[in-house]
């Protein structure tokens, strides 16, 4: 202080101290911490690495319940620390968590006290501005656990381009497309990470020692981690119980003891989790949920899922992609679906609670109906001169569902693309005791037999079908079913049996009066004796069996049997005989509209002709035959043809076309029939 001159007393106050400042609140590390039995999943932290580097804010990772989704991505965060340096925030939506999802206002509120923001705004619109406003220059992490919906999800993105927000949910959220979100779909763990899990809950000294019953335990466990877990955890609390004895009960319990053999006290089962999912389906995707858990197929198409249900392709499209979002249902291809086995047994169960005995036989009824209707049309399809008798349905297929196929190509194709599913539609059908739609489905699948030749579903099925009609009482049935089961026994080298159903089917129609039929039971039983080495007896029966169809006016019939003559003439060395009853047979079967067995004669009718001397002209009667195989994909004559082509050529001493007609026969036969693969590899 300067001045000149000073009067009276001078007193200095120091200046009022600052109100002390509250410390800033240290940046908020609030994600969760991970489990020690985290295993594997290296590929799905590699593609949220590539997610990251591509510049996305903002990533959802979805799966079903269970599957680790949580885990996964706090294990991904935590190695993202340093370059987050304002905090990393953590909040469970609790979309699956029972009761009402948790509003983005309160995790607004949670987050902007963890940032030192004071009392957040009352008004919802002020909180998200507010948080915009403090993120919009920091680089913040945030995870979302649980989310239930796109909408949930949105009021708590952030405002800057340097922060990073990820999403789990077990719904796939594609609303979020709209703010730029890059996805990533979580899937079941692997034989050997499902292994690593079992081994760190009870050590690698018991695993060793029943390493066949560990990798067991986790294939019924479906790759499920939450599963794992708990049969490792369950295990763990037993010291003195083996793996093989855990994962025996687990086997017997094909149903919902199998959910509750997955429990541990204190822990999340499965059933609580899928619970939870099932719990915020509508109620028609619940029932379509249901209705898939009965059905007998590990995989669907959504025209299976309207019939089962009664409904329109349409609703089943709706009802569908509302499960795949809330992966309850895995999209694994072009029309096709499937549940994952432990939700399968969690479908069922709920089907079995929820849905009255009445309504789960429709279903399945509904099921089996459907796939006689559509395997019925293929068969009419693609053996239009063939017999069969007529069909039944308790709840004919509406006609706004269309048919899967419009030409024969395709109508093959889907008959051998569904040919597990008819297959269990044969058995459910017998033990439903709805004998007549079993053996009607048995009939329905003869074009699939016989012209791509699958020796043991053919087999099996035949025995169903054919205890199904004797059941049922229909003897015109049981005749159907001992012909073309005997066909396909021959077919597949068992001769005795294939004589002894023969023989049975011949004692019938002759005790019906059935002309028609005993023509069938004669020219199969001379197809016997030709592959037992009689061909003398042989051409005795095809012989009476031309007699009885000519008399009863079925030319087809006798068709077929010269077209088996003309092979035993072949065999002998008389191409000239095998000729004749080659053209014979070709010209009727043409006449008939029968052109796959007007090919099989016509294929045979150029060998002969090539065993006669006409060479070029025998090749291109098997190359039209051929071409008709390859159109129709009749993978096993074409295999055939390019046998016989091989074989002529070999004999012109065209050694370089001979393998190669004989190579291209080799691969076909490898999916067609593997014993003609190994005799032509043995051969070459």
């Amino acid at each position: 202080m300067q001045a000149r001159e000073v009067h009276g007393g001078i007193h200095l106050h120091p200046a009022p101290a600052a109100p002390p400042q509250p410390a800033s609140p240290p940046p908020p590390r609030q994600l969760l911490p991970v489990p020690p039995h985290f295993t594997d999943r290296s590929a799905d932290l590699a593609a949220l690495d590539d997610l990251r580097d591509s510049g996305m804010p903002l990533i959802v990772v979805s799966g079903q319940a269970g599957i680790g989704k949580t885990t996964l991505v706090s294990k991904w965060m935590r190695s993202l620390s340093a370059e987050f340096p304002h905090g990393q925030f953590y909040a469970d939506l609790r979309g699956h968590s029972g009761g009402v999802p948790v509003g983005p206002g309160e995790i607004l509120g949670q987050f902007l006290r963890a940032l030192g923001a004071g009392p957040p705004p009352a008004d919802p619109v002020e909180r998200g501005a507010l948080w915009r406003s403090l993120t919009a220059e920091r680089r913040i992490a945030v995870m979302l656990d649980n989310a239930f919906t796109a909408a949930q999800v949105r009021p708590l993105l952030l405002a800057g381009t340097d922060g990073l927000v990820v999403v789990t949910s077990r719904r796939r959220l594609t609303g979020l497309r709209m703010q730029g979100a890059g996805f990533h779909q979580l899937d079941a763990l692997g034989a050997d990470a499902g292994i690593e899990l079992i081994t760190r809950g009870i050590g690698e000294d018991r695993v060793a020692g029943e390493i066949a019953s560990v990798r067991r335990l986790v294939a019924l466990c479906a790759g499920l981690p939450l599963a794992v877990c708990l049969a490792s955890a369950r295990l763990a609390t037993r010291p003195r119980q083996s793996v093989g004895a855990l994962a025996d009960a687990l086997a017997r319990n094909a149903g919902g003891d199998r959910l509750a053999a997955l429990e541990v006290e204190g822990e999340t089962s499965v059933r609580t989790a899928l619970d939870a999912s099932y719990a915020v389906l509508s109620e028609e995707t619940a029932r379509l949920y249901r209705t898939l858990g009965l059905l007998p197929v590990r995989t669907f198409d959504a025209l299976t899922a309207a019939a089962a249900c009664g409904e329109s392709l349409d609703w089943a499209e709706r009802r569908l992609d509302e499960l795949v979002e809330a992966n309850l249902v895995e999209d694994v291809g072009p029309d096709s679906c499937r549940l994952h086995d432990l939700l399968r047994i969690h479908a069922h169960d709920r089907a079995v609670e929820d849905d009255t005995e009445a309504a789960r036989e429709e279903a399945l009824r509904r099921f089996c109906d459907w796939s006689l209707f559509t395997a019925t049309a293929a068969q009419q399809r693609l053996t239009p001169a063939q017999f069969t008798l007529p069909r039944v349905y308790a709840h004919p297929p509406g006609p706004g569902l269309p048919l899967p196929f419009d030409d024969d190509v395709t109508a093959l194709g889907w008959l051998d693309a569904h040919r597990t599913q008819l297959l269990d539609a044969v058995r459910l059908a017998s033990r439903s005791g709805w004998y007549d739609t079993s053996w009607m489905l048995t009939d329905a699948l003869w074009p699939l037999f016989l012209r791509l030749r699958h020796y043991e579903a053919w087999i099996e099925a035949h025995g169903i079908g054919l205890d199904a009609a004797r059941r049922a009482g229909n003897r015109e049935a049981e005749r159907q079913m001992l012909n073309s089961g005997a066909i396909g026994l021959g077919a597949a080298g068992r001769t005795e049996e294939a004589t002894a159903w023969y023989r049975d089917s011949l004692a019938a129609a002759r005790a019906a009066g059935d002309v028609r039929d005993e023509g069938q039971a004669l020219m199969g039983l001379g197809a016997c004796h030709r592959e037992a080495g009689r061909p003398d007896e042989a051409v005795s029966h095809l012989n009476r069996a031309i007699a009885v169809w000519e008399e009863c006016g079925y030319p087809r019939g006798a068709a077929l049997a010269r077209t088996t003559l003309g092979e035993i003439a072949l065999a002998a060395g008389d191409p000239e005989e095998a000729s004749a009853c080659f053209a014979h047979a070709h010209a009727a079967l043409v006449a008939v509209n029968d052109p796959h067995d007007a090919a099989r004669s016509l294929v045979f009718l150029g060998r002969a002709r090539v065993r006669a001397g006409a060479y070029a002209e025998g090749v291109a009667k098997m190359n039209d035959a051929l071409a008709v195989f390859t159109a129709s994909g009749a993978a096993f004559w074409q295999a055939r043809t390019l046998e016989m082509l091989g074989d002529s050529a070999a004999e012109q001493g065209d050694a370089p076309s001979a393998e190669a007609f004989l190579a291209r026969a080799r691969a076909l036969f490898a999916t067609t029939s593997p014993a003609d693969a190994r005799r032509l590899a043995v051969s070459g």
